[in-house]
């Protein structure tokens, strides 16, 4: 027998995604991002100025921040302050790097960009949540930028989204849910540009093995999805433009 989607989804159906833009007030930019029922607030802030090692090069730089809210998941997360775990690291490394592959950073200048990713609600893809709803916020606080010219060119380079793929019992699922997620034997996260281009691939075998042929079918499906994707980041940053 094999897998039934508890959602009803079909294999290589995403959940339902959505983004609210400028959700909070203060922010540069700010957007809700919702993917099923995992809720992840991506906020923006630009700030004059760039870590001492790009000093004086011209060009701008984007560090990301994220962490589980306490009351994200089903028992009460911890706070994180002075000591991130690991987990925690190893997400805001790899949201940095993905939104630093969609700038070119001599075209901001001597700004640095401060994605910050706080989960509201997990249940489960908060990474590739976080990255494809702060691409929607990076993108919005730079047409904001233009808008008051601060910028005589965008720095955006290509979208950039991500989402998981799962094999349980042996096929692959795109888009995995809690439930999904923690049964699946082989789990992946990848994340894509618009070109389309490989940005970072993260694939493990929680249990037994897969094929050369099984990873192409997986980079397919999530391929397929991130399009999907792209065409919703598309929307919502058009509506953003005044």
């Amino acid at each position: 027998m094999s897998w039934q989607r508890p959602d009803g989804r079909q294999p290589e159906q995403l959940r339902p995604v959505s983004f609210e833009l400028d959700y909070t007030k203060f922010a540069t930019s700010s957007v809700l991002t919702k993917c099923g029922e995992t809720k992840v607030l991506c906020t923006v802030t630009i700030q004059p100025g760039v870590p001492k090692f790009l000093a004086d090069t011209g060009q701008g730089w984007l560090t990301a921040e994220y962490r589980m809210l306490p009351g994200a998941t089903p028992q009460r997360q911890q706070r994180e302050f002075m000591k991130l775990s690991g987990r925690t690291q190893e997400i805001q490394r790899l949201i940095g790097r993905s939104l630093r592959a969609s700038l070119d950073m001599n075209l901001l200048g001597e700004r640095t960009i401060i994605v910050d990713a706080d989960v509201l609600q997990a249940d489960a893809g908060t990474r590739t949540t976080s990255i494809t709803g702060g691409f929607v916020a990076v993108a919005n606080a730079i047409n904001k930028l233009m808008q008051q010219g601060e910028l005589e060119r965008s720095p955006i380079l290509h979208q950039v989204a991500a989402v998981s793929v799962g094999l349980l019992e042996g096929k692959e699922f795109l888009d995995l849910n809690y439930t999904e997620d923690v049964a699946a034997e082989i789990d992946f996260n990848v994340v894509m540009n618009d070109k389309p281009a490989l940005i970072e691939v993260q694939g493990t075998a929680e249990t037994g093995s897969f094929s050369r042929t099984q990873l192409n079918q997986i980079l397919d499906l999530a391929e397929a999805g991130i399009q999907e994707l792209f065409v919703a980041q598309r929307q919502a940053i058009s509506n953003s433009v005044v």
